[in-house]
């Protein structure tokens, strides 16, 4: 079966590498991630990843309190090449040519961003892995998703997250809550529902690039978003 797009953005929530650790990267969940990606590059998808922090910023969270926001983020930054270089790592491990691009300045363990860099590294089939969000305070790792997949000129955005798409509530809180099998951009900025934040959905509906929400604890939910089936939520315009 012949996948619906040939070129993704995988946005990977640095909680999903915490597998059922209160914080940290469990090995376990990170090999499962890699063989996830593993089944895509198989179809001749050509795949860039934005990984964010938390699993790892959440452990030093209580002693930022009260921290410049500045500073506060620059730290949540380095967490997230610490991850992306745990990625790389076990890519390496299971035979996965990859590359990490920094967009803060960490020339002795990454490449610095450049875009006509990266455009290259897909060409070739090696997986970009983007470390350090946009390099930006107040920015988040989502809006670095929307702009690197923007860049890079995919067909979609995939985040994948802990939980199995967008519900009109707090599925933890709320047992009762409905998962969204579509959404427009315009009502999930609307409703203020948990897809990214507002800046990256922006983002994304100017430019009429999709996101679909998945689980990436699921076995097979990422080819399976890949190849256009029903998982997960999918936003668009």
């Amino acid at each position: 079966m012949a996948p619906a797009y040939k070129k993704i953005l995988l946005k990977l929530s640095g909680e999903a590498l915490m597998g059922e650790d209160a914080f940290g990267i469990n090995q376990k969940t990170i090999s499962g991630v890699v063989e996830e990606i593993q089944d895509v590059l198989d179809l001749a998808v050509k795949v860039a990843i934005v990984i964010g922090g938390g699993n790892l910023f959440r452990g030093i969270a209580p002693a930022a309190k009260g921290m410049d926001r500045a500073t506060a983020d620059y730290m949540g930054m380095l967490a997230t090449v610490m991850n992306a270089l745990a990625l790389q790592d076990e890519m390496r491990r299971k035979g996965v040519i990859s590359r990490v691009q920094s967009a803060i300045n960490i020339a002795q363990v990454a490449e610095p961003y450049t875009r006509g860099k990266a455009v290259r590294h897909l060409e070739l089939n090696r997986v970009v892995i983007f470390a350090a969000g946009t390099g930006n305070p107040f920015f988040t790792t989502d809006t670095a998703a929307a702009l690197r997949g923007m860049e890079m000129n995919v067909d979609i955005v995939v985040k994948g997250t802990k939980v199995d798409g967008v519900y009109d509530e707090d599925p933890k809180t709320n047992p009762n809550a409905s998962l969204y099998n579509k959404i427009s951009f315009d009502d999930a900025i609307v409703k203020k529902l948990q897809v990214m934040d507002a800046t990256a959905l922006t983002l994304c509906r100017d430019q009429r690039l999709p996101i679909c929400v998945f689980s990436i604890l699921k076995k097979g939910a990422l080819k399976r978003v890949v190849l256009g089936e029903d998982e997960g939520t999918f936003v668009h315009n």
